[in-house]
């Protein structure tokens, strides 16, 4: 087994829970689970693969629930590969994995990898693939950005690396699931696009995000400072045609409009709430989200 610990954010993941371990269980030495108090089999189907269960309340924010684990809850390996748990790893990249991590050189203490992303049983290999995010890191050399969407991992120390070959996101859920999933990040990425603009959480941006997600982040800035709606809809276009999603036939078509047009268009109508409610009043906007939302910023 590798020096590496999986960590895996769970809340009733039964459905996906013994693919994402089992496929940990190929090559990591521990398997450890920060759950929110699941009501389904998802600790009973964890700890029968072997996994640590460690509980923790939900707080309504990813990064929240990572960094408490990274911060309270003690490791035995040199790396640390966050995981959700509907995601899983190739095999190239097990096997890229287990040929190379040993021969890292100190100062590369994050490890960038190609997630793509299968919808509907087929692989999006047009329009926004590969997304690239840092998944792999040392302990103790990195925490996760505080952030309501799009939070990376931050290096603290170091400088990270890309990695050839790709990890999955298959989440087994039908439509129904996926809407309501993305009707619910909405506001979260609805509050994320108003802090580029107001610093509403007054965090900075000053982090080592690397390049890759550093540009990921001016885009999203350039996003911001773009027209509600008419973003939406040029996203849309860009993805399906300049990005040739149209060539992945109906399940593309319906990936790109549900979440390349119709989720950015309800962040969209969120944020026109918001101002509508609020106008640019950062201290007003702050309030409203903590009222109406129950979220504390």
């Amino acid at each position: 087994m590798l020096d590496i610990t999986v960590v895996i954010l769970t809340y009733n993941e039964e459905l996906h829970i013994q693919r994402c371990i089992e496929n940990a269980n190929i090559f990591a030495k521990e398997v450890i689970l920060i759950d929110s108090f699941s009501n389904d089999k998802t600790i009973e189907i964890a700890t029968t693969l072997g996994a640590k269960v460690f509980q923790h309340r939900w707080e309504n924010n990813h990064a929240k629930q990572l960094n408490w684990g990274l911060q309270n809850l003690l490791f035995s390996t040199k790396w640390i590969l966050r995981l959700d748990a509907d995601e899983y790893l190739m095999p190239e990249l097990i096997e890229e994995i287990t040929q190379t991590i040993d021969s890292q050189p100190d100062n590369i203490t994050g490890i960038i990898f190609k997630r793509r992303h299968i919808f509907m049983d087929r692989w999006m290999k047009r329009g926004t693939y590969p997304v690239k995010l840092l998944r792999l890191f040392q302990y103790k050399k990195a925490i996760c950005e505080q952030r309501w969407m799009d939070e990376h991992i931050q290096l603290l120390e170091g400088i990270s690396i890309e990695f050839k070959h790709d990890m999955v996101d298959h989440n087994l859920n039908n439509l129904d699931h996926f809407i309501a999933k993305h009707t619910g990040y909405s506001i979260r990425e609805a509050i994320d696009l108003l802090d580029l603009e107001y610093n509403i959480s007054g965090n900075s941006d000053d982090l080592n995000l690397g390049r890759q997600a550093a540009s990921k982040r001016k885009r999203k800035r350039q996003y911001a400072k773009q027209p509600i709606f008419w973003r939406s809809f040029a996203y849309f276009v860009y993805r399906y045609f300049f990005r040739l999603g149209f060539l992945e036939g109906k399940e593309g078509f319906l990936w790109h409009f549900f979440q390349g047009w119709w989720y950015r268009t309800l962040v969209d109508v969120n944020i026109l709430e918001i101002k509508r409610a609020c106008g640019s009043d950062r201290e007003k906007i702050i309030d409203y989200i903590e009222k109406s939302y129950s979220i504390q910023l």
